[in-house]
């Protein structure tokens, strides 16, 4: 084992930032908006009507990432910064909390859940370690907020309550599969699950079309197939936007090819949109 000046030395201080003073600036510049002589706007903000907003500004810096774009990048993840840090004004308002203990809190909740890292566990070797150590550490966390509830006399939270259901289906069912996974709630080979895919589909193709039971045969199959990517490390919310990008980047491309030769996507039928298609696969 390294000692700690020898294990510092190799750490890349280059890139340690020292934020303070802008952060702090941004808070104050918050906390003046939301002043009677503020912004009528922002004052008028509650955690409520603002809600959308975070969804937005992080899709937005999602979208700069996957166009690798760190110019743009940089000005959205500053929308993000804003939203946290006028909801904890808010928060502040009402007596509730501070970015303060937004910011300790996470570094608390950082530092617990890398022992390998600020603890005595031995590192890590691989990213599937680490997903294990923080499946464990998670685990703990759960039970101990349980153990506080029953001695309160409160029902404990549930294995699932943590998943937020205002997340995109796809990202939820994995959190959601993951949880139980952890638990011992899961397949013992990826074939395994296949095999459930099977059985899904099965009993989607046996329920009457356009009927609610089909529907939820279908939503099935999709969970199935979300816990193939799961067991493959596949994040299946990104693979489908990925497959989605790729779909739009060829339809795109087909309109060009279109447009080129004077027609319109519109008047063709499916045997010429499918050529059309294939060409544009081909290029």
């Amino acid at each position: 084992m390294l000692g700690e000046d020898a294990a510092s030395a190799r750490r890349d201080e280059s890139t340690l930032a020292d934020a303070c003073r802008e952060v702090q600036a941004l808070v104050e510049t918050i906390w003046r908006l939301r002043q009677p002589d503020g912004c009528p706007w922002d004052r008028e903000q509650t955690h409520a009507s603002i809600a959308k907003n975070m969804i937005e500004e992080a899709y937005e810096a999602v979208d700069c990432i996957e166009a690798g774009d760190p110019a743009h990048l940089r000005e959205e993840l500053g929308d993000v910064l804003m939203q946290v840090v006028l909801h904890a004004q808010i928060a502040a308002d009402a007596g509730e909390f501070t970015m303060a203990d937004v910011a300790r809190d996470i570094n608390e909740k950082l530092i617990r859940r890398h022992p390998h890292v600020f603890g005595e566990r031995a590192g890590a070797g691989s990213a599937d370690e680490v997903l294990a150590i923080w499946d464990t550490v998670k685990l703990a966390e759960k039970g101990a907020k349980d153990a506080a509830a029953d001695a309160s006399g409160a029902r404990p939270e549930g294995l699932l309550d943590g998943v937020p259901c205002a997340l995109p289906a796809l990202m939820q069912a994995q959190k959601v599969s993951r949880k139980a996974a952890a638990l011992g709630f899961e397949w013992d080979t990826v074939g395994a699950v296949w095999d459930k895919v099977a059985e899904e589909r099965a009993e989607f193709e046996a329920e009457e079309p356009g009927s609610a039971e089909r529907e939820m045969e279908f939503g099935d199959l999709l969970f199935a197939l979300v816990n193939v990517a799961r067991k493959e490390g596949i994040d299946a919310e990104s693979a489908l936007r990925a497959s989605t990008a790729k779909f739009r980047f060829r339809w795109a491309a087909m309109e060009d090819a279109a447009y080129g030769r004077g027609i319109a996507l519109e008047g063709l039928g499916t045997e010429r949109l499918n050529e059309l298609w294939d060409e544009v696969k081909r290029a």
